[in-house]
C-alpha cells in the first residue's frame, strides 16, 4: 500500500485491530486505541495553543506512553516533535528552548516561559469536551527535529527533512510486522525514538522502560517474548556482566535480532554476545542523527571483519581524510566523511550550527575511523575527544574498551589532563563497585594496549559516567578535574 502519514498509519491499525496491545510501560499498557483516541483529544489541544503545520514542539517528558501520545499528537497537526531530556537542567533547556523557539513546550509549568512560549506540565490533560475522533490527514514535512551538543554548552538542533510517512503493512530495520521490540533506551535519543516509531507503525507491541535495568530487560525478554531489542554497548556490557546464572534464569529464546549502535562496541564485548545468542541475531549500526549516510553489520558478517561496523549502501558514500584534505590510505585513521545519495543538504538542516564540510559537498560529524581495503569502515572515537599524548594520537574509546574487559569494571571514562612534559596525560575514571586496585588495573591494560595508551593517572569513582543511551560527556568530566 501507498505510504500514509505517521497520523493516518496509527489510525489503520487502530481500525484494524483496536485492541491490540501496543505499547507496555512497567504497569501501564496502552492499546492502539488508546493511542488513536488520546493523541486525538490532545492534538486539539495543543492546536489551541498555537501548535500547527510545521511546529517545533519541545517534548520534555520522560519515556512512557505520555511522551508516545504527545509525540503522535504533534503529527497529526503537521508539527515536528523536538524531544529532549526531561532531567535536562534549566540553563541546557533555556538554551535549547532560544534556538528552538517552539510553539509549544510540553513537560514545563505553564507559564514558566511567561508570553514567550506556551507551556504544559508533565501529566496534562486536555478538557474532555475535546473530540476524540480523527482530525484532518496531514503530512508533516519533518519527521523529528533532535538535540545535540548540550553536553558542551553550544546545543544544535538537527531537524531530518524527511517527511513523516509510513507504510503499517511493512517492517522496517529487520523487524517482523507485528513484531515485539525492546526499548530501555531515552526516547529523547534519535536510536530509542526511531526504533519505537518502527515498532509502533508496523503494528509492533513496544516495550519500554523507564531506565535501564539489566536483569529487568532480560525478563522483560522472556514475558513479552521480545523478537527485536536496542542496546548501546553500555547495556549490553552490563547484561554480560550479570552473573551467568541470572542470565541463564530467563528464556531469550524469542530474540531474532539484538541491535547495538550509539557508540563503538569493543571486540570482547561483541565476540561475547555471539557465542551467547548467535552471530545471526547480533548487529551492529552507526550513522549519525544527521542521517548522512551509515552502515549496517551483521554478526556473521563481523566475523569476517571484527572490529567493522560494515559498509555504507552503494547509494550512500565515505571516505576518510586527512586534516590537510587528503584522503587516507586503506587502514589510515582520519576523520569520516559521507555524502548522502541526493547530495549536500538533503537528509537534515542544523539550527544554531554550520555544518562542517569540503568544498564539494562531503560533510562530518567529526567521528574518526579508517577503512579497510574492502572498504569496511572501522571506528576509532570522536575528533573533539582525541588525546595527543607526546606527538602519538589515543583514542579514549580504545581505552576506556580495555579497562571495560576488566571483570570488576562496570564502566570507565578516559580524557586527557595538561602536563608538562607530554602535552597532555591519559587518566582514567573508574566505576568499579567490587573494587580493583590500580596495580591489577595496568596489569590488565598492559595485554592489550601499547605503553603511552595506558593511563597515567586512574581516579576511582561512585558516580554514573555515562547516561541511559551510553553517552559520556567527556568534556564536562575534563572541565570538573582541570581546576585540580
Amino acid at each position: 500500500m501507498p505510504k500514509l502519514s505517521h497520523g493516518r498509519a496509527l489510525a489503520f491499525l487502530a481500525d484494524e485491530a483496536p485492541l491490540r496491545l501496543a505499547v507496555v510501560h512497567g504497569a501501564e499498557r496502552a492499546t492502539r486505541a488508546d493511542l488513536e483516541r488520546r493523541s486525538n483529544r490532545l492534538a486539539r489541544a495543543y492546536a489551541e495553543r498555537g501548535v500547527g503545520p510545521e511546529s517545533l514542539v519541545t517534548l520534555a517528558l520522560p519515556n512512557g506512553i505520555e511522551f508516545l501520545v504527545a509525540t503522535l499528537a504533534v503529527w497529526k497537526l503537521g508539527g515536528s516533535p523536538q524531544p529532549i531530556s526531561a532531567r535536562l537542567p534549566e540553563a541546557e533547556r533555556r538554551a535549547i528552548v532560544a534556538l528552538a523557539k517552539p510553539a509549544l513546550i510540553v513537560g514545563v509549568a505553564a507559564g514558566e516561559y511567561g508570553d514567550s512560549f506556551p507551556s504544559v506540565p508533565a501529566g496534562f490533560a486536555p478538557a474532555p469536551a475535546l473530540s476524540d475522533a480523527a482530525l484532518p490527514d496531514v503530512v508533516p514535512p519533518y519527521v523529528r527535529t533532535m538535540t545535540s551538543g548540550g553536553s558542551t554548552g553550544r546545543p544544535k538542533l538537527i531537524v531530518d527533512l524527511t517527511p513523516a510517512l509510513a507504510d503499517p503493512t511493512v517492517a522496517e530495520n529487520g523487524m517482523q510486522v507485528r513484531g515485539t521490540t525492546l526499548v530501555p533506551g531515552p526516547l529523547y535519543h534519535a536510536g530509542p525514538f526511531i526504533v519505537s516509531w518502527q515498532c509502533l507503525l508496523s503494528g509492533g507491541t513496544l516495550i519500554l522502560t523507564s531506565r535501564f535495568d539489566p536483569e529487568e530487560c532480560l525478563r522483560l525478554v522472556a514475558e513479552h517474548c521480545v523478537d527485536w531489542a536496542l542496546f548501546v554497548p553500555t547495556m549490553m556490557q552490563r547484561i554480560w556482566k550479570l552473573p551467568a546464572e541470572v542470565r541463564a534464569k530467563y528464556d531469550v529464546s524469542s530474540l531474532r535480532r539484538v541491535m547495538c549502535t550509539g557508540a563503538p562496541s569493543p571486540e570482547w564485548l561483541k565476540r561475547a554476545w555471539i557465542e551467547w545468542l548467535g552471530p545471526e541475531k547480533i548487529w551492529e549500526a552507526y550513522g549519525g542523527t544527521e542521517r548522512i549516510a551509515g552502515t549496517l553489520i551483521s554478526g556473521t558478517e563481523w566475523l569476517a571483519h571484527p572490529g567493522s561496523v560494515g559498509k555504507p549502501p552503494p547509494e550512500r558514500k565515505m571516505k576518510i581524510l586527512r586534516p590537510d584534505g587528503s584522503a587516507c590510505a586503506p587502514g589510515e585513521v582520519g576523520e569520516i566523511y559521507m555524502l548522502p545519495a541526493a547530495g549536500r543538504g538533503t537528509t537534515y538542516r542544523y539550527i544554531g550550527a554550520e555544518a562542517e564540510a569540503t568544498s564539494d559537498g562531503w560533510e562530518t560529524v567529526g567521528d574518526m575511523g579508517w577503512l579497510d581495503a574492502g572498504g569496511y569502515l572501522y571506528l576509532a572515537d570522536r575528533k573533539s575527544d582525541m588525546v595527543l599524548v607526546g606527538g602519538s594520537n589515543v583514542y579514549p574509546a580504545e581505552v576506556e574498551a580495555a579497562l571495560d574487559a576488566h571483570p570488576a569494571v562496570r564502566s570507565s571514562a578516559v580524557i586527557g589532563l595538561p602536563d608538562e612534559d607530554l602535552g597532555q596525560r591519559i587518566h582514567a575514571l573508574v566505576d568499579a563497585p567490587g573494587g580493583v586496585t590500580e596495580e591489577a588495573l595496568r596489569a590488565h591494560l598492559a595485554e592489550r594496549l601499547v605503553v603511552y595508551k595506558i593511563p597515567r593517572s586512574f581516579e576511582f569513582v561512585r558516580e554514573v559516567l555515562r547516561d541511559d543511551a551510553g553517552k559520556v560527556r567527556r568534556s564536562a568530566l575534563r572541565e570538573a578535574r582541570l581546576p585540580r
